[in-house]
């Protein structure tokens, strides 16, 4: 009986810890004028990430291009829904702190310039989304696919039954997968992801041995079995974490 219960007891933990992702995510892209990503970046450090967590929005990461020729800033919140997620925003827009802290840092002049925002489902093969540090460091990699008509299917399957398992064997770490939620955004063609490698030099081993695996090539080949499945080559992102990213 004990055995029957404890057998039990393990396939219920497993379908707890299998529970899907069901969160809503935001992918916001800030681009910084001219010499103020140093400021803007200051400004999420001191203000806005404890603000949005105080208004319910998670911080899951922030990065910034690994070249540092674009004054950009990446990064994701989260939150239990998308109605929460609007409710929470407002509240955080209509807060005297963050009043005074975007006056204050926007005195001699506004710090970005654009902002491209894009909100986010987890695919059903997506890790859990959580804090994490690697040690020594890790240079990240934000990727987006874009798929022919009707065949994000065929990617997310390609993705769940043989991609991640075999990044996995070749140093590449999985860390999120996603795709839009609303259809001007992509939500019936894109595939939106993040990994991770040692450095960006082990990126480019992590990618020959990826690409040269007869696992991968067999995959791949029968996946497009009945035709393509990208509609055009995947666009990517090498990125470093900031120092207040939750994930590094």
């Amino acid at each position: 009986m004990k055995r029957i219960f404890s057998l039990f007891t393990l396939l219920l933990l497993a379908a707890f810890l299998k529970a899907e992702d069901t969160r809503c995510y935001e992918l916001r892209i800030y681009t910084a004028n001219q010499g103020k990503l140093e400021a803007l970046n200051a400004r999420f450090r001191d203000h806005t990430c404890k603000l949005f967590k105080k208004h319910g929005l998670t911080n899951v990461g922030y990065w910034v291009p690994l070249d540092e020729k674009d004054n950009r800033l990446v990064y994701v919140i989260s939150s239990p829904n998308r109605a929460a997620h609007g409710k929470a925003w407002k509240a955080f827009l209509n807060d005297p702190d963050w009043k005074n802290a975007f006056a204050a840092s926007t005195a001699k002049g506004r710090l970005v310039a654009k902002i491209n925002s894009t909100f986010l489902s987890a695919t059903d093969y997506s890790p859990a989304v959580k804090p994490a540090k690697a040690k020594g460091g890790r240079v990240f990699e934000l990727r987006t696919y874009m798929t022919a008509e009707n065949r994000l299917k065929n990617l997310h399957a390609r993705f769940r039954d043989h991609t991640c398992k075999i990044f996995e064997n070749h140093g590449i770490t999985n860390i999120a997968y996603w795709t839009p939620m609303d259809a001007n955004k992509g939500k019936a063609n894109t595939l939106t992801y993040l990994i991770s490698h040692a450095s960006q030099a082990q990126a480019g081993k992590n990618w020959r041995g990826f690409g040269s695996d007869p696992a991968w090539k067999k995959a791949r080949a029968a996946s497009e079995a009945d035709g393509k499945i990208l509609a055009k080559r995947p666009a990517r992102l090498y990125l470093k974490a900031t120092d207040f990213s939750p994930i590094k």
